[in-house]
């Protein structure tokens, strides 16, 4: 880019003996209806020029064509300048001394990013929406550790609250006894079913409040169990010894099964917060915001913010009570978050039924005069639907997490084995086999959307060995490993020496292997795995293409031969990094 740009400004003066600086030349890819790599858009300088948009190009594109041997040809289409570059340039781009160890990763930037993910209740298993959000989290922070960041992977836990006091009291009540031990149930399961437990006894207390003649709201309030669920949440915040060891036993129990999920799930975390030790933090930002006169009280002691001239609402910071309102709790995380590790970007990956949420949590710091309130972001995404329809986690009808994930590995055994192509396989091989194409459909097919976009997940359609799925890009890499392992050559040792011109597919991939560094940057800015996930996709689907139209073990030339293994091996190494951003595994043979 910079030496055309040096090119173009020459060419101006030498032409037309205008003076165009360099900075002002701006090239952009060229579509993929026209020929070419590289278009230069010449309207914004005929005014140098005095001639026309199209004989302004052609004298540009035929004095670049004679002074550069990278470039081979153009074409002008209207005011724009379609170059060609060389196979000699792309040849000089692949051969270049790039070290697969740190190919797409680009160097340290000394800055530091937070991001937070995951954000569990301790009061249910971890379910569908919680598995794109991890995924989304953990995705994006391996994106921006490979695009030069210093990343710090942190969960928020919500383990305290009238939700968590439900399970408690539910398995007080009707529980006897039971542990994870005794069931044979993962902690954070035998949790969850008190919390379902809870809802089928209060429901059922709410119907004969109404019978008595309460309306449905009155009912609510008054049923014995949420009254008994509140009255433990207040001895909780008491510190009431009993129920904080109920509290810590179940919690235990919680923990281990959740850990158990994200190791399943191959997601992991640098720091933990616990809002059970955060939930207080913000009321020393409400008298900072009252003492700067952001916030306001009103008659009754509660403390507010006036966010209308944003045109957003007035929002309440504090209680009448002196108790913490959801937002103060935030406020004060926040501001622990910053001091624990001064960042200058904090990340948080929540559903977008939050939006409003963070919007005003945002404004209220920036506000506040929080520097580094600027660096906030919040990661909105979609819900994931099912064929079957949404999930209620009251209800107990939601996609549990680890069902999911056993049921993709079973999709993943029955697929394989009905093409056979796994018969010499030793059994712990195949095990290992089915749970990363599992994993990797899973994991490929809720990242390659758009994070903000709603997206409906079926796991059947995202286990096939054809068109844009996990397994697909998967099976592409093996089929190279495989390439690789018959030709017995040591890659890393070999000078390419082929000269020739490129065919139309060796070319593509070099092309395409070429603006991967470019994509890391691209997808760290955007917050965006998709735009990784369907990089390897193409890149597959490519590389699927040369494999059917050259020939690589069989060539004549050895050079030739070597060029192509070289390719290969590249595409190979390449597929891997880009799939190990998304946390999908590339099996070597399948």
């Amino acid at each position: 880019m910079n030496f055309l740009n040096q090119a173009i400004s020459k060419a101006f003066q030498t032409i037309f003996e205008a003076q165009v600086a360099e900075e002002q030349i701006n090239l952009e890819q060229t579509k993929k209806e026209f020929k070419g790599h590289l278009t230069f858009v010449v309207f914004p300088f005929v005014r140098y020029t005095k001639k026309s948009p199209e004989e302004t190009a052609r004298l540009i594109g035929e004095y670049l064509k004679i002074q550069l041997e990278e470039v081979a040809d153009f074409n002008v289409i209207k005011g724009f300048l379609n170059i060609v570059l060389s196979d000699a340039y792309w040849l000089g781009i692949f051969q270049n001394p790039i070290s697969m160890s740190n190919f797409g990763q680009l160097p340290a930037n000394g800055e530091k990013v937070m991001v937070e993910y995951s954000s569990p209740n301790t009061n249910k298993p971890l379910h569908l929406g919680h598995i794109r959000n991890n995924l989304l989290g953990y995705s994006v922070a391996e994106i921006l550790k490979a695009a030069g960041y210093e990343v710090i992977k942190a969960n928020l836990v919500n383990d305290r609250g009238i939700h968590i006091c439900k399970s408690m009291l539910a398995w007080q009540r009707y529980g006897k006894g039971e542990t994870p031990e005794s069931t044979g149930l993962k902690g954070d399961h035998l949790v969850g079913k008190y919390y379902v437990i809870f809802d089928q006894h209060y429901k059922k207390e709410i119907e004969a409040l109404k019978t008595e003649g309460k309306t449905e709201e009155e009912a609510k309030k008054q049923a014995p169990l949420i009254l008994e669920a509140q009255a433990m949440l207040q001895k909780w915040e008491a510190g009431d010894e009993a129920v904080i060891t109920l509290w810590k036993k179940m919690n235990g129990w919680v923990y281990a099964g959740f850990q158990k999920t994200y190791t399943s799930l191959g997601v992991d975390f640098d720091q933990y917060y616990y809002e059970s030790n955060t939930y207080l933090l913000g009321k020393d930002i409400v008298e900072e915001g009252l003492s700067k006169g952001v916030f306001f009280k009103k008659e009754d002691g509660s403390v507010w913010i006036d966010l209308t001239a944003d045109g957003l609402d007035e929002k309440l910071v504090r209680r009448a009570d002196g108790t913490s309102v959801y937002i103060t709790q935030d406020l004060g995380t926040a501001q622990l978050k910053y001091d624990d590790f001064k960042m200058q970007q904090s990340i948080y990956v929540v559903g977008n039924e939050q939006d409003y949420h963070f919007k005003v949590l945002f404004l209220i710091l920036d506000k506040l005069g929080k520097s580094w309130a600027k660096g906030l972001y919040h990661l909105s995404y979609g819900m994931v639907d099912l064929p079957s329809g949404k999930m209620k986690s009251r209800e107990g009808t939601v996609v549990d997490a680890d069902d999911l994930i056993e049921e993709m590995k079973q999709t993943a055994k029955a697929k394989t084995e009905e093409l056979g192509k796994v018969d010499h396989f030793e059994e712990s091989e195949k095990e290992n086999l089915y749970r990363m194409i599992g994993l990797g459909a899973l994991k490929y097919f809720l990242l390659k959307v758009e994070p903000r976009k709603r997206l409906l997940f079926d796991p059947k359609e995202s286990i096939d060995f054809q068109g844009n799925t996990g397994p697909f890009i998967q099976y592409t890499h093996a089929r190279i490993k495989s390439i690789l392992s018959k030709a017995e050559k040591d890659l890393g040792k070999i000078v390419i020496k082929k000269s020739e011109s490129l065919t139309e597919t060796e070319l593509e991939l070099i092309q395409l292997l070429s603006k991967y560094p470019d994509l890391i940057k691209l997808a760290a800015d955007d917050h965006n795995p998709a735009a990784i996930a369907n990089f390897a996709y193409d890149l597959a689907k490519v590389y699927n293409k040369f494999y059917q139209t050259e020939s690589i073990l069989k060539v004549e030339e050895e050079d030739l031969k070597v060029f192509r293994l070289k390719l290969s091996h590249h595409t190979a190494l390449t597929l891997n990094k880009a799939m190990s951003l998304l946390g999908i595994e590339m099996p070597e043979r399948m």
